[in-house]
């Protein structure tokens, strides 16, 4: 796939990209209670989960939003010529939607809000990202968040 200029996709404001379906495994969500220490039950016990009104059990908050950043390398945007680095800067707007059950298949879909030069060579990157759980209506979760690109 051929390199874009940060210019160029500063052009694609308000174009949507979608990645591939990713499974959520027990084992991935185990391992995020182990990275982080939330080893609340709902997350990792899926008899006592079976029991509660998401009937087994379901992915933390924090591991569907870290998911962002895999689940947007598998959209196919082409790289940005130039870049030497992009980092977290914060977020807008989160919201857990709804619970995302261990076994389901999420999906991101980016929306490209705004592509700005903030200073020389520091580019603000702000994208929609929502994550969908197949074959449900609502979303799991909506962001807006934030990167800046160094060129």
């Amino acid at each position: 796939m051929n390199a874009v200029t940060v210019q160029e996709l500063a052009e694609q404001v308000g174009t949507e990209r979608v990645s591939d379906w990713v499974e959520v495994t027990q084992a991935m969500i185990d391992r995020f209670a182990q990275a982080t220490g939330d080893d609340q039950f709902i997350h990792v016990d899926p008899v006592r989960a079976a029991a509660t009104p998401f009937g087994g059990t379901i992915a933390h908050g924090f591991l569907l939003l870290s998911l962002m950043p895999m689940l947007s390398q598998r959209t196919g945007t082409p790289p940005i010529a130039g870049v030497r680095m992009g980092v977290n800067y914060g977020g807008n707007k989160v919201r857990f939607v709804q619970p995302v059950r261990s076994g389901a298949r999420v999906r991101g879909r980016f929306t490209l809000l705004k592509l700005v030069e903030r200073k020389p060579g520091v580019w603000e990157h702000v994208q929609e990202y929502t994550l969908e759980v197949e074959g449900q209506d609502k979303p799991a979760l909506i962001a807006e968040w934030i990167a800046l690109l160094y060129v």
